[in-house]
């Protein structure tokens, strides 16, 4: 079989999860950062579904160090399939968290002006976590659909 970008146990792979981690980490340092961020349920569902995204990369990203050292192929229809099922899931919750905090940060930006009238919000903190957050799943999605394609192939 044809090795696919980001395949699990291979170089690229192992890059694709380490930038899933970095910013997945980035976009909970970035929104921590911010004042007043625990006030709103939607930043919060944010950071906790980045932080369950920093576990399973981190994860994945330690098995494929492994796999690498010792030459294994991980492309066994059980490991691919329960990568397909972790990768999906993260995948939906990352994206439900970064759309709903992109609504949030919308509305009180440019919707209500919460954030320039006093008491100023951090408004700028809570839009590039957000971005952050997009690009997270935006490799997540890379990710979700080679592990398909993978698994359709095994």
């Amino acid at each position: 079989m044809k090795e696919l970008v980001g395949s699990p146990g291979s170089v690229s792979g192992l890059l694709l999860r380490f930038g899933q981690c970095l910013f997945a980490g980035s976009s909970i340092g970035v929104m921590v950062s911010a004042s007043g961020f625990s006030n709103y349920t939607a930043f919060c569902y944010l950071i906790a579904s980045m932080g369950l995204q920093v576990l399973w990369s981190f994860g994945l990203a330690c098995l494929d160090i492994y796999a690498l050292r010792i030459k294994r192929d991980l492309q066994n229809p059980v490991l691919v399939s329960l990568f397909v099922v972790g990768d999906w899931v993260t995948a939906t919750l990352s994206l439900a968290a970064a759309c709903s905090s992109a609504g949030i940060a919308v509305l009180y930006s440019k919707d209500l002006n919460f954030c320039s009238s006093p008491p100023y919000l951090p408004c700028g903190r809570f839009e590039l976590s957000v971005v952050l957050a997009f690009i997270t799943w935006f490799l997540i999605a890379i990710s979700s659909h080679v592990m398909f394609w993978i698994l359709a192939a095994v």
